[in-house]
């Protein structure tokens, strides 16, 4: 049995965009549906707006998004971010790199005090991500 906690990020109508640019960063494989596509009634503004994303990157990782449709509130503001962590320097640092392209940087992607490589950004989709490459074993 296998139990996921996966990060589910909420657009107001950028989730193919977002989804589209953090598949560039993560590769892997990519599915999104439409509310048309999943025969949701929806105003014909929203037809066409994320009902939910999912990516399947690399190394495992898992994103899926969604945008609300124009009836439904959308919640702008979080005091969530998304962890990027483990002890692959190259795969971290590789994310990092792809993350921070329109991103404002809010920590530089450096050594930290504790030991590990450590980087915060927003990216340009509003979202903040936290990098740690754990320091090798000495």
């Amino acid at each position: 049995m296998t139990v996921r906690l996966n990060p589910y990020l909420g657009f107001r109508d950028s989730a193919r965009a977002a989804l589209e640019f953090y598949h560039s960063v993560f590769g892997g494989s990519l599915t999104v549906g439409t509310f048309a596509e999943m025969g949701m009634e929806v105003d014909a503004a929203d037809r066409d707006k994320v009902m939910h994303g999912q990516l399947e990157g690399e190394n495992g990782l898992l994103l899926m998004a969604s945008d609300s449709p124009s009836g439904m509130r959308a919640d702008t503001g979080s005091s969530i971010s998304v962890s990027l962590s483990g002890d692959d320097l190259d795969a971290l640092t590789r994310y990092w790199e792809g993350l921070s392209d329109g991103a404002t940087i809010l920590e530089p992607f450096t050594q930290a005090p504790w030991g590990d490589t450590f980087g915060m950004l927003t990216d340009r989709f509003g979202t903040t991500w936290l990098v740690n490459a754990s320091a090798p074993a000495a």
